[in-house]
This record gives C-alpha cells, sequence and structure tokens, in this order.
C-alpha cells in the first residue's frame, strides 16, 4: 500500500513539472519563435469570445446569422464553398420559402445527363448544394497560390485550438464548443506585420492565429465597409470576422439548439429518476428488520 501511495505520488509529481513547462512554454508564446527556437502554432491562441449560441442555453442570433450569411455571400463564397449546407435549410435563419428560391437562383448548378448523355448548367433550386467556385481541387490550388481553399460546411467543427490547463478542466463541468468560432474570428482579424526577425514566405501573410505555420496564403480578406449592413450594425472586420463565424458555426450544427434543449430535459428527467428511485429504496427497506 505505501508503494501504490508513493508511486501516485510520484506520478503527481511528474504531471505536475510536465504540467508547469507546458504552461510556461505556452504564456512564452511567439517569444522562443523570435529568437530562433522551435516554433508552436497558433503562435497566440484565440480569445474566447462572447457567443449567443455559447453554455447550456445558448441559441443561434437570427439577425447575426443573416449578416453572416451576407459575408459569406459576397466575400467568402468567392474561394470557399459549401457543399453539404443545402439552400433550403436558410430558412431556419428567417427567411421565407419563396426568398430562398430567390437566393436559390442566384447560383448555377451542373445537372445532367440530358436526354443526349451531356452534362448542363441551370439555376439552382432549394434542394441543390451551395456550389463550389471552381470546378476540381487543382483549379483551386491554382487560382490560390497553390493552396487549395477548404470547404466551410464543416469549418467550425473542424477547427479549434487545445485550451490547455486549467481551462479543460472547467470545460468538463462546463462544456466548450466555441473553439471553431473563436479561431476562425481570431484569424480574421489577426493579420499583422510579421515581427522583427520572422521572415514569411513571398505570396504568403503573417497571422500569429493560424493554426498551420506563422503565415498563410490568403491574404486579409475583409476590410471595413466592405459588406453593407440594413441593420445598422457597425461594419467593421471585428463586427464581419464575428458574423460569419456564427454563420459557419450554424452551417456545421444547424441543430445546436434542439440539441440543448433535448440534452437539458434528459438531465432533468435523470434527475427525476434518480429521485424516484431513492425513495422507492427507502420505502422498501423502511420495513425491513435490522
Amino acid at each position: 500500500m505505501k508503494k501504490l501511495v508513493t508511486g501516485i505520488l510520484s506520478l503527481a509529481v511528474v504531471a505536475g513539472l510536465g504540467l508547469g513547462a507546458a504552461i510556461a512554454q505556452d504564456e512564452a508564446g511567439g517569444e522562443g519563435h523570435a529568437e530562433g527556437g522551435t516554433p508552436h502554432y497558433p503562435i497566440h491562441k484565440p480569445e474566447q469570445q462572447d457567443w449567443t449560441f455559447a453554455g447550456l442555453f445558448g441559441h443561434y442570433d437570427k439577425g447575426q446569422l443573416q449578416r453572416g450569411l451576407k459575408v459569406y455571400t459576397e466575400v467568402c463564397s468567392a474561394c470557399h464553398s459549401m457543399s453539404l449546407v443545402p439552400f433550403r435549410t436558410l430558412q431556419d435563419l428567417g427567411y421565407s420559402e419563396a426568398q430562398v428560391k430567390a437566393f436559390a437562383a442566384n447560383y448555377e448548378v451542373q445537372d445532367g445527363p440530358n436526354a443526349d448523355g451531356e452534362m448542363f448548367s441551370r439555376k439552382a433550386i432549394p434542394s441543390d448544394y451551395f456550389p463550389s467556385p471552381f470546378p476540381n481541387k487543382e483549379a483551386a490550388a491554382a487560382a490560390n497560390n497553390g493552396a487549395a481553399p477548404p470547404d466551410f460546411s464543416l469549418i467550425a467543427k473542424a477547427r479549434g485550438i487545445e485550451r490547455g490547463f486549467p481551462q479543460f478542466v472547467f470545460d468538463i463541468f462546463w462544456p466548450y464548443q466555441e473553439g471553431g468560432p473563436d479561431y476562425i474570428h481570431a484569424l480574421l482579424t489577426g493579420y499583422q506585420e510579421p515581427p522583427q526577425g520572422v521572415e514569411v514566405a513571398e505570396g504568403t501573410h503573417y497571422n500569429p492565429y493560424f493554426a498551420g505555420a506563422a503565415a498563410l496564403a490568403m491574404a486579409p480578406p475583409l476590410s471595413d465597409g466592405q459588406v453593407s449592413y440594413d441593420d445598422g450594425a457597425p461594419q467593421t472586420v471585428d463586427q464581419y470576422a464575428k458574423d460569419v463565424s456564427a454563420f459557419l458555426m450554424w452551417a456545421a450544427e444547424p441543430h445546436l439548439e434542439d440539441r440543448k434543449r433535448t440534452g437539458f430535459m434528459v438531465m432533468v428527467f435523470l434527475l427525476i429518476f434518480t429521485g424516484l428511485i431513492y425513495l422507492t429504496k427507502k420505502s422498501v427497506y423502511a420495513s425491513k428488520v435490522h
């Protein structure tokens, strides 16, 4: 028993030392990179934003989602597809069926073959999916400095930075699922001039929030006043980034509100069920003679 306790304490000490080193390394951030040490990406971790869909009772802000759709349509769709998102789901954003039909008609999709065995183009309908701006990945890469833009259908769930200690401990009790939107927002607003001593390859752009390297091929896509809003929301890079990040979260998880509502009902049921089991057990054993 004594050996077991000693072993557990030794493991705890080793884990504590390793954790302390990891925290120190994380706090150092880009210093090691600037001094020629081994870089760790992202150089800066994204800051946690205030999202309406966060927490156990989070919900989507339809106004924000509509603005995010506009940012995607006018800016992002020139390079990024959303091949898993059908136009018909836009009704969940508050649009009518007629509005969705009109929106889909702005796109052309390939269909066929026809009676002659040939493929043809037609206007999209609500059952179609957001088309890609490029015919294939090779064409997409050729048009973007050799780096094919990723599909945006699930990007908000596929991207996310490890929060490390002690945040992951709190996440056990209060789930954190906004890592993707936080990362997207940080990336879109994080472009800057490289610090002294840091060189980036030609045709790339320095961004300390990029998870793959110190720079990426995508140029800063947003600028103040680039997209016009009709609801009076600020027309700034920060607001654009928040809106499109929220929209991409919805695209990746459109049933988030239903999932949270169902999960809450299940938890309430389990609490009531546990109470009934306890009362039943107490009642059964109350008549036992000890």
